[in-house]
């Protein structure tokens, strides 16, 4: 089957071109990429690269398909979506389709017999950037004029994208528990969490509930007195994608409830919660995304290997001068990965324990979450330290 040209279009002027298997139609976002050997379709519906186009390194994608139980949401959420070869003949047992169908269905291109190696190069050494997928050839005119539209795109800092990832209306999450890891938990629930939404994955809230967690999920538009009328045990603080000090209304929010019950944050809400704690954050060169990150807990003197997704870091100084402490690091670039309040039962982490596909390193701070919480609000000392065996 002949496949049509495509291209990607970076904005310092450089062109990519390779073989167009997704939607064909244009599409706008930041290109970043991502080092996991496995788990594209984790990562293709993961809320997190909303407004993203991705790029991934290993050099054969989609050989395994797509199965409807390994998906983070239920529908992809990437940009566009670039590789280096994708698999003709995939060889899932479970699959239930194939990557450029998909993708196809869901109006999102995709790009392969790109030169993956050459253009990951790039953004390390110029950080991520704006970007432009096209289909068909391109003439000088039509890469001027693909470039000067590149170039119009809004940068990621500053957009507050995960009002519009996260859930829309509050409501429960019935999904069931994660079906594998070390322990499925009580057959009745033992705490309530409220969940704030801002493009959580699937997989986070199994965990919790695998944990005996009754989860009710809110939106990012949730207001202090709506999550304390709830009388949750605990709340928690999700994904999601976009520039964390934009999401302004939930910042000033989380500044009025966190702490008032035991409050853990994944990834965006890890940051969101330090912003809140009075802390800043700032942008990465080109992010960590991959299923293969080494942090180091500061508390236990563990190293860990995690599965990360982001752009943004907290900054160290301002959270230590906001009477936080650094929990986690990571050992490649020296970054916060982690932190808690030396008073309040808040804690969070940058990486990502529900990671599947992914290491299971780091499943025990949901059990931290869960004791925090069955140790009511003088639970700041069960947050800390202490990991548990899996």
């Amino acid at each position: 089957m002949e496949h049509a040209q495509g291209l990607l279009v970076l904005e310092d002027g450089s062109v990519f071109r390779g073989r167009s298997l997704g939607a064909a139609q244009d599409a706008v976002g930041e290109v970043v990429f991502c080092t996991a050997m496995t788990g594209y379709q984790e990562a293709l519906t993961d809320p997190s690269y909303a407004g993203q186009i991705l790029v991934l390194t290993a050099a054969h994608i989609g050989t395994y398909g797509i199965a409807a139980e390994d998906i983070e949401s239920s529908t992809p959420q990437i940009a566009g979506f670039v590789v280096h070869e994708c698999s003709g003949h995939p060889s899932g047992a479970r699959r239930e389709a194939n990557v450029p169908p998909w993708l196809t269905s869901a109006g999102i291109p995709m790009l392969d017999h790109i030169d993956t190696r050459s253009l990951v190069r790039r953004i390390r050494a110029r950080g991520a950037m704006r970007g432009l997928i096209a289909t068909g050839p391109a003439d000088a005119s039509r890469i001027e004029a693909l470039l000067k539209q590149v170039r119009s795109v809004a940068s990621m800092a500053g957009q507050d994208l995960a009002s519009a990832a996260g859930a829309s209306a509050a409501g429960a999450f019935s999904e069931a528990p994660q079906a594998w890891g070390p322990s499925m938990g009580p057959k009745e629930p033992l705490c309530k969490v409220l969940a704030i939404d801002c493009g959580a994955k699937s997989s986070i809230y199994r965990y919790l509930r695998s944990r005996g967690c009754d989860i009710q999920m809110a939106p990012p538009t949730v207001t202090a007195a709506q999550i304390m009328a709830a009388e949750p045990d605990g709340i928690f603080v999700s994904n999601g994608p976009g520039d964390p000090a934009a999401v302004t209304g939930l910042i000033e929010t989380l500044r009025t409830v966190a702490g008032e019950v035991p409050t853990f944050g994944i990834c965006l809400g890890h940051q969101l919660l330090a912003l809140a704690m009075g802390a800043t954050t700032w942008k990465l060169p080109f992010g960590h995304r991959g299923a293969n990150q080494p942090v180091r807990d500061l508390e236990t003197h563990r190293v860990e290997i995690t599965s990360q997704n982001h752009g943004f870091c907290v900054d160290e100084a301002s959270l230590e001068a906001a009477s936080c402490m650094v929990t986690h690091r990571h050992l490649n670039d020296e970054t916060v990965a982690g932190f808690r309040h030396q008073r309040l039962p808040v804690f969070g982490v940058q990486f990502h324990p529900e990671a599947s596909p992914g290491p299971h390193d780091t499943i025990h701070l949901f059990d931290r979450f869960v004791a925090a919480m069955l140790a009511g609000n003088g639970a700041s000392e069960a947050v800390a330290g202490g990991a548990t065996a899996d």
